[in-house]
């Protein structure tokens, strides 16, 4: 299945100088699984993933979706001062920072947290109340290294279930196989008889 794998970071500060590799890495290694990374469209962490997508070769590429805080092409780039060319679609939500946050972990199948400050923590806790495949990326600093502190400290749905790892590849494999698990009972993938039966109005 193509999966829709959220990268959550820091826009700026020191995780952005620290970890900017790393978070390049995840989305090139996304990328390289043949799935769609969605991001918030905007800079920092968050950006260079989607730059990691775009350097991905191959015919598997995957997508690199953006969540727009803002409400057009417009004032996504005058008025946010976001970035546009790293992305093969922009959904432009109009629901600025806090209701992009949530429409965006709300699409994913899963969130990797890589660096992270108040938003990225924001988007955790979404998600883990959401029920989503959560993976941290430890050794990126800010969120990212506070994270099993604060799960072991703070009861939250699925803390148990958090994915853990210091390599980008690697914990980008393991989200994906923890996706493979919550779906081994789905087969439907658009091209199956069940299209067929809906289409003819026996669905």
């Amino acid at each position: 299945m193509r999966y829709q794998i959220c990268v959550s970071g820091a826009a700026s500060g020191d995780t952005v100088k620290r970890s900017h590799q790393l978070a390049f890495e995840l989305g090139k290694a996304i990328s390289a699984e043949g799935k769609t990374l969605l991001t918030g469209a905007t800079v920092g962490l968050p950006h260079y993933a989607a730059m990691g997508v775009m350097a991905a070769e191959g015919a598997t590429r995957g997508l690199s979706i953006g969540f727009s805080p803002a409400a057009s092409f417009r004032e996504h780039v005058a008025t946010y001062r976001l970035p546009t060319k790293e992305f093969d679609y922009i959904n432009f939500t109009g629901m600025e920072y806090v209701g992009r946050d949530v429409h965006l972990v709300r699409s994913s199948d899963a969130i990797i947290t890589v660096g992270g400050r108040m938003g990225s923590l924001h988007e955790l806790s979404t998600a883990l109340e959401s029920r989503k495949v959560c993976g941290v990326l430890l050794g990126s600093g800010g969120l990212a290294d506070y994270t099993p502190v604060l799960l072991e400290n703070i009861e939250a749905p699925g803390a148990r279930d958090v994915i853990y790892d210091t390599d980008p590849v690697r914990l980008v494999k393991k989200v994906i196989e923890a996706l493979d698990r919550k779906y081994a009972d789905f087969k439907h993938d658009g091209t199956d008889s069940q299209v067929s039966d809906v289409r003819a109005g026996r669905g």
